[in-house]
């Protein structure tokens, strides 16, 4: 009996010291060493390289505004491209951090001679979010859908693939279950680049169908991560697709992107360890991230531009002469200096310097309060209060949209031009610009395909009045010089026709370019695999959180 008792004592002191030492031992007993293996939900065995570890790996991802939709064939904002970005995949992607072409849900393609045809072989064994097959007739089904859907909401196709009224699409078809063939009416040069953008992003035909206008509200892809719920300007929530294509990815178990419009607020939540990773840092903040060990600055490739909208069908914008006057009135390095402190540059096309094309040669509108106040004379503006509308969201290409339109309406009252500043909700913003309703506005674009034409045509060219041509501007003699570049294959003669086409969109002034921003955001240390994309949104596939 005795004997009994003392064997109990004994094997409750060995127990008790085998659990001192594994909790002296740093919980090593959740983190796999390097050599661990794990079984993947497809019963495959696979050897991790890095430690695991059992902690749900979540970001929080604080960004400026809420997406309009979670459709990314009928968006055009940045916000909602954040998202899509991951719910969805297009058949060609962007290189990591440029717009190289490279495999999507497409794994090769050929371009016939002519340049008319483009057959694409896809990838096999790929599943939408709820179940169903990604393949040939899929693709056939959502370019039928793009393409039959009226142009004001199916904005991106109808003005990337559509011009003079012409489809240039005249068809596409699945020749077999993995291999669907595009022709086209006439060739397009930037067509591959222009079917890997956001916009293209193939959804599930099944859910598209079921759930007609309301599928921006329960959104199905083939991503990384899934659709969960969506709390309007409070949070969007996605998870990882189980069931993802890409071995190993996503890394991360679950992404919740917050809105939180105010930069301070945002920048704040990152300090308070409310969020992970932030977009849209005020440039005069950067040296509180630099300065603090447990957070990184990140530098998005910058590929954008902010600009002064003109509505050109409005008074008093529709006289080309006032239109020069407000651009000789703006001080541009001065509101760079104040609000992008220093990381910009001040623009003079309508796109960047960075991109095939740019015309060099233009000098720009020099800051000249005297001239603006002659040609304004000779126009015979009468000083009538125009509206200056601000965003009220930061964005890439402009951190502060109130500040600047501050800094604007001084320099336009210090001519003669009284304006009164106005502002809405982001996605009201955005319709009553393309609706033509403003007078003035500050609005901005970041490239999708760094492409000149997804920059002068989309945002400038006529097909667009109504789409992403805010200004409502119009000019026939540019909108052929574009009509022949979309279509020209020989890149010198390309860049001359788009060369041309800047220096009519500089005589005619139809909105006052102002800055190509380099865009941050911050994160905390532990954030690794974060790629900032120069089109704005980038896939979360490869994050992870230490």
């Amino acid at each position: 009996m005795k004997k009994r008792k003392f064997l109990t004592l004994w094997l409750f002191l060995v127990l008790a010291l085998m659990f001192v030492l594994t909790a002296c031992g740093g919980g090593q007993t959740t983190e796999p060493s390097e050599t661990d293996t794990t079984t993947t939900d497809k019963g495959e065995t696979t050897t991790s390289e890095e430690p695991k570890n059992d902690v749900p790996q979540i970001l929080v991802f604080g960004r400026g505004g809420d997406s309009v939709s979670l459709d990314p064939a009928i968006v055009t904002d940045g916000e909602s491209f954040k998202v899509t970005e991951n719910i969805f995949e297009t058949l060609l992607n962007f290189g990591p951090q440029d717009t190289t072409i490279n495999p999507g849900l497409a794994k090769e393609w050929e371009v016939s001679e002519d340049g008319l045809t483009y057959t694409f072989k896809l990838q096999e064994g790929v599943k939408f979010h709820d179940g169903t097959d990604f393949n040939a007739d899929a693709v056939v089904k959502n370019v039928e859908r793009w393409k039959g859907g009226a142009a004001e909401q199916f904005y991106y196709f109808h003005s990337m693939f559509k011009a003079n009224g012409e489809d240039i699409i005249e068809s596409v078809v699945a020749e077999d279950e993995y291999t669907v063939v595009f022709k086209l009416t006439r060739p397009q040069s930037p067509f591959l680049k222009n079917i890997a953008m956001s916009p293209f992003g193939i959804a599930s035909p099944t859910a598209f169908e079921s759930a007609g206008d309301k599928f921006g509200d329960n959104p199905v892809g083939t991503g990384p991560f899934k659709f969960v719920e969506w709390k309007r300007n409070d949070s969007i929530t996605i998870e990882k697709n189980p069931d993802y294509w890409q071995e190993g990815l996503p890394k991360l178990d679950k992404v919740i992107f917050r809105s939180i419009p105010d930069n301070s607020a945002r920048l704040n939540a990152l300090l308070a360890g409310e969020i992970d990773l932030a977009d849209g840092i005020n440039p005069s903040d950067a040296n509180i991230i630099e300065g603090n060990a447990d957070l990184q600055l990140i530098e998005r490739p910058s590929m954008n531009i902010g600009y002064l909208g003109l509505t050109n069908t409005r008074p008093p914008f529709d006289n080309k002469l006032v239109r020069q006057a407000v651009n000789y009135a703006i001080d541009k390095q001065a509101i760079i200096d104040a609000f992008f402190d220093g990381r910009a540059q001040a623009a003079v096309n309508p796109m960047p310097p960075s991109i095939s094309g740019y015309n060099d040669d233009i000098a720009g509108y020099e800051y000249n309060p005297e001239k603006a106040k002659e040609l304004l004379a000779e126009a015979g503006y009468d000083g009538t209060e125009i509206e200056l509308w601000a965003m009220p969201v930061p964005r890439p290409y402009m951190p502060d949209g109130q500040k600047v339109a501050e800094a604007i309406q001084k320099n336009l009252a210090d001519v003669g031009i009284p304006a009164k500043i106005q502002t809405v909700e982001w996605a009201t913003y955005l319709d009553k610009a393309n609706q033509g309703e403003f007078d003035a506005f500050l609005l901005g674009w970041t490239g999708d395909n760094g492409d000149a034409d997804n920059f002068i045509y989309t945002l400038l060219d006529k097909d667009n009045i109504g789409s992403n041509n805010y200004a409502y501007y119009s000019n026939d003699e540019l909108h052929e010089l574009l009509i022949a570049a979309q279509s020209e294959v020989d890149e010198e003669v390309r860049n001359s026709l788009y060369k041309q086409a800047q220096e009519i969109i500089h005589e005619d002034a139809p909105w006052v370019p102002l800055a190509h921003s380099i865009p941050l955001l911050a994160a905390k240390k532990g954030v690794t695999g974060y790629l900032p994309h120069p089109t704005g949104s980038e896939s979360l596939q490869n994050v992870s959180i230490q």
